[in-house]
């Protein structure tokens, strides 16, 4: 039987698992998370339910599929009347859950479940991206391409913004956590490492340049041609190449900035270790996607493959096994029940449709059969599109175009689409199969098309958005936090 236990959960933003030690990188400086995944376990084929933020983040606090809460988009934050979060769960046991940081749900007023919230981050105005909406309608956003060229050392509102997170976690973690007489939930949520690429000259220093590995395909004849994949260049202004130059000074940016967010990391971690909490501590690394990071021509998330839609997942602590890697295929859903085990809060008979397993479970009795599901209804897309990890194999639907296949086993970089050929066609109907089983892609597909529309029509239909511009580049840190840094 596990033991109840404290609960820290850290969630970063678009952090991509190829730039961390304990994934392999030698070149990423990640003394902290590499330290935490020595002593507990590290999931190697761990996914997020969509790479893209605000849906994924009401994935993990529902431990629901978005196509089951009906969050498509960066539009539609969670409130709490979709499906009790794992907050409602550990309020209703008289467990103390905290936040501090991002959330990026609609308001800390909502009935989210997470009632003590610290310093949080929220969508824009309580909606979001609405332009985001417009998906095969949007024109070319020529600010996607500037955020890659404006990689730079120096200060930002993230930078300060997590700094001050660290900072309020540690001071929670040494002060109100001491007094609790019930085991306690801490969920921490950073920004970093997403966009801006702007980070501190420290951190900089870290690296040569010429020593970060270049991007798998990224030179233009590489890139697999496949319609959806080119709409998504076009729209973010990347059919023309970025220069070898340019492409090392954002990724040079992007590496310091995991550095300075395993830092952070560190802080926070120190600060539990310091408070004499550790051997009484479950704690639970995660990020919300991944980031591109110019592989196969693109930037940012919102695709498919492995840098975009795979996350980094540590869980170290009682119960969980040290120094262990384990390829089960793991999901962000599964942060919902393996809080409630950690914590000691009972399974409520309404969550026993949930499709996540604890990962203390996971880690102690891996699972090779399991299976691993995302999908993705935002942004860059024309059409709805569905994975399935099934052991070696990614299949990928795109609703209306051409499915891709991918054997992960001997094609780790995603360079061999496999869909087409004979060989594979008992592999493709079987991911096939696996994926009807969780949903229907095409009834789906519709289902968010549909609540889209509303809301566009709700907003003053397509030109009146495509009047108002791009509004979100990121999400602006949270005004009471840093009013200095308005512009």
């Amino acid at each position: 039987m596990t033991t109840p236990t404290n609960l820290l959960f850290i969630l970063s933003d678009q952090h991509a698992r190829q730039v961390l030690g304990c994934y392999g990188n030698t070149v990423a400086h990640s003394p902290n998370l590499d330290a935490l995944a020595a002593r507990g376990t590290l999931f190697t084929n761990a996914y997020c339910q969509t790479p893209i933020c605000v849906p994924s983040r009401g994935s993990i606090a529902t431990g629901r599929y978005p196509h089951q809460i009906g969050m498509w988009d960066n539009a539609t934050p969670y409130i709490g009347s979709e499906a009790p979060s794992f907050g409602h769960r550990l309020a209703q046991h008289g467990r103390k859950i905290t936040t501090i940081g991002k959330l990026h749900y609609r308001d800390s007023r909502d009935p989210s479940g997470f009632a003590d919230q610290r310093m949080p981050m929220h969508v824009l105005e309580g909606v979001g991206d609405l332009y985001g909406l417009l998906r095969g309608q949007m024109p070319v956003r020529p600010q996607s391409r500037k955020q890659v060229l404006e990689a730079r050392p120096g200060e930002s509102e993230y930078i300060r913004y997590d700094r001050t997170i660290a900072r309020m976690a540690v001071e929670w973690l040494q002060g109100e956590a001491l007094q609790q007489s019930m085991p306690w939930c801490l969920v921490v949520g950073f920004v970093s490492p997403h966009f801006p690429l702007i980070v501190p000259q420290l951190y900089f220093d870290l690296y040569r340049r010429d020593e970060i590995p270049m991007p798998i395909a990224w030179q233009k004849e590489a890139w697999a041609r496949h319609p959806v994949l080119d709409l998504k260049r076009h729209q973010e202004a990347l059919e023309e190449p970025f220069t070898e130059t340019q492409i090392r000074n954002a990724m040079h940016a992007y590496y310091a900035l995991a550095s300075f967010l395993d830092e952070q990391v560190g802080l926070v971690l120190d600060g539990l270790y310091q408070s004499g909490q550790r051997d009484t501590t479950r704690v639970i690394y995660s990020s919300d996607h991944g980031e591109m990071l110019g592989e196969h021509g693109l930037w940012w998330k919102s695709s498919m493959y492995e840098s975009s839609v795979a996350v980094p997942l540590i869980v170290a602590g009682p119960d969980i096994p040290e120094a262990r890697k384990t390829q089960t295929s793991t999901m962000l859903v599964d942060v919902f029940p393996t809080i409630l085990e950690a914590v000691g809060v009972p399974s409520d008979p309404a969550d026993s449709d949930l499709p996540g397993r604890s990962l203390i479970g996971l880690a102690n009795a891996p699972d090779s059969d399991r299976p691993a599901f995302s999908e993705y209804h935002a942004i860059f897309s024309p059409t709805g599109v569905f994975m399935v990890r099934h052991g070696r194999f990614k299949y990928i639907e795109y609703v209306a175009y051409p499915p891709q296949l991918f054997d992960l086993e001997t094609d780790p970089d995603e360079m061999h689409d496999l869909a087409k050929d004979p060989a594979f066609t008992d592999a493709l109907a079987a991911c096939k199969r696996e994926l009807e089983r969780i949903c229907d892609p095409v009834k789906v597909d519709a289902a968010a098309r549909a609540d889209q529309k509303r809301r566009i029509d709700a907003a003053g239909g397509v030109e009146r958005i495509l009047s108002d511009g791009v509004r979100i580049p990121y999400t602006p840190a949270p005004q009471e936090f840093d009013p200095a840094s308005r512009t």
